[in-house]
């Protein structure tokens, strides 16, 4: 009866010979990999949990309905989760809550860890260790009186390491992708900022050359990213102010002003509150090394109305209000 009843099926699709009859199948597969092309669907029809042989055509229909139904649920009920883990932490991070935030973003569940979390994760430790030195010029002394650096350093290099390898398989799928090739590019600059920056190390050379050529090719292909943009300027930056013109030349120079300049653009407004923030801060950043100490309180101010917990931003307002009074 069962034979009957697929012989009938196989006749009604024009089928009658096992030749055509295996030429069928074979064409409402190629059918149904087109249709999963288009929709998204060709894992529910390919997976090896389905022998298309023996494959019905009420089967298949089946399959892409469970599809279509399971497939968005589980992916629309992905996205805001993770993107209210990343606000979270990105909340915590720009309130100064450095060491919370770098926890919060390792109670965040596996499926949820994107680049954008790893970059935060590392942008947290990286804080963290700056906190524990402190501002004084003999890095290496304060490196030996800090207990718990060893710890936030290894912690670094260990999510740093995971990162870049999340980032560079990223572009290696998907290469004209421009945040791919950014947080390829931050991820390096946030290990170039460890390790010249904050601990004096003369290394980092293979991660600066990886940065600077990812935000490049970042910016290339989406020339107004705002994070690209301020994460490229503190390159210019730092290469045309701290380094020596030989140095400067050999890094592929630098350009304070442009960086400024560019700083200043990206500061001024924007729609996404977290890249805003984040060149709010660089700029201020930029102005107390320029000694520009109106501008500084000025966009101190700004961010203390964004972030009112974060401690550094609240001092330095209290600090330069009393200065402007007396």
């Amino acid at each position: 009866m069962r034979v009957d009843l697929r012989r009938a099926r196989l006749r009604s699709m024009g089928i009658r010979s096992e030749w055509t009859r295996r030429c069928g199948l074979a064409r409402l597969r190629w059918s149904a990999r087109a249709e999963g092309t288009r929709t998204g669907l060709v894992t529910a029809v390919t997976t090896p949990a389905f022998n298309l042989r023996s494959l019905t055509l009420w089967h298949l229909l089946a399959a892409v309905l469970a599809a279509v139904v399971a497939h968005p649920a589980r992916s629309l009920a992905a996205a805001p989760a993770a993107a209210s883990s990343l606000e979270t932490a990105q909340e915590l991070f720009y309130n100064g809550q450095y060491e919370e935030a770098a926890k919060f973003t390792r109670s965040v569940a596996p499926e949820h860890v994107d680049l954008a979390m790893m970059e935060l994760r590392t942008s947290a430790v990286l804080f963290q260790i700056k906190r524990a030195l402190g501002d004084g010029a003999d890095k290496e002394r304060a490196l030996k009186a800090c207990v718990p650096c060893a710890d936030l350093i290894r912690d670094f290099k260990a999510e740093f390491t995971a990162g870049r390898a999340m980032a560079r398989e990223a572009v290696a799928k998907q290469p004209k992708d421009a945040t791919a090739q950014f947080y390829l590019g931050k991820l390096n600059l946030n290990f170039v900022w460890l390790e010249l920056g904050t601990l004096g190390h003369r290394t980092g050379w293979n991660e600066y050359w990886e940065a600077r050529h990812s935000l490049d090719e970042s910016l290339v292909l989406a020339p107004t990213y705002r994070r690209a943009q301020v994460a490229r300027a503190w390159i210019d930056y730092i290469v045309d102010t701290r380094m020596p013109w030989g140095t400067g030349w050999v890094l592929g120079g630098g350009n304070k002003k442009k960086a400024l300049r560019v700083m200043h653009e990206a500061a001024t407004s924007g729609d996404d509150r977290y890249a805003y923030a984040e060149a709010l801060f660089g700029l201020w950043d930029m102005q107390i090394r320029e000694k520009r100490k109106a501008d500084a309180i000025e966009s101190a101010r700004r961010l203390a109305e964004m972030f009112p917990n974060n401690p550094e931003v609240a001092r330095f307002v209290v600090a330069g209000t009393r200065t402007t009074h007396d």
